[in-house]
């Protein structure tokens, strides 16, 4: 079993990108509009981040997270269970020659972004206080010279 490099990772085309957002798109104003009639969807706002078409745009990826991120473990099993409505309503306004089945997953890039915030909230002060950035002051502009030379401290 060989490993494929990062560099053999196939990008999305632009077709896909395109179908993907306006996936994204009719199923935001679904969720805005809030035209299901589930009752663990009801009086939930849903935010819509990305959708993830397949290169054969037979499947769609649709990573989703309800505001505050609650009731996650029985709002996906429902949008899951919702997909074929969702999918018709979509295929009404998006013209495709196969509407792709849709999959709801957790979005986690929210999360994520809050790890790395506190990552660098919680980064050490440097010890000598003194920052590595010069400040315009300590500046000197040279005409002559490729890059600014610091002007010594008297």
């Amino acid at each position: 079993m060989s490993r494929k490099s990062k560099a053999s990772v196939k990008l999305p085309s632009k077709r896909q990108l395109r179908v993907g957002e306006e996936i994204r798109h009719r199923l935001a104003g679904i969720f805005i509009r809030q035209d299901t009639f589930v009752e663990e969807l009801r009086g939930i706002s849903i935010t819509v981040s990305e959708v993830s078409v397949s290169p054969d745009l037979s499947n769609a990826r649709v990573f989703v997270m309800p505001l505050g991120g609650q009731d996650i473990e029985t709002i996906i099993p429902a949008l899951n269970k919702m997909a074929p409505f969702f999918a018709h309503h979509v295929s009404q306004k998006v013209h495709l020659r196969r509407m792709p089945k849709l999959k709801f997953l957790v979005d986690g890039s929210f999360d994520h972004v809050d790890r790395i915030t506190s990552l660098f909230n919680n980064l050490p002060e440097p010890e000598n206080g003194n920052n590595s950035i010069n400040t315009d002051s300590e500046m000197q502009i040279n005409p002559q010279a490729d890059r600014p030379s610091e002007i010594p401290k008297t």
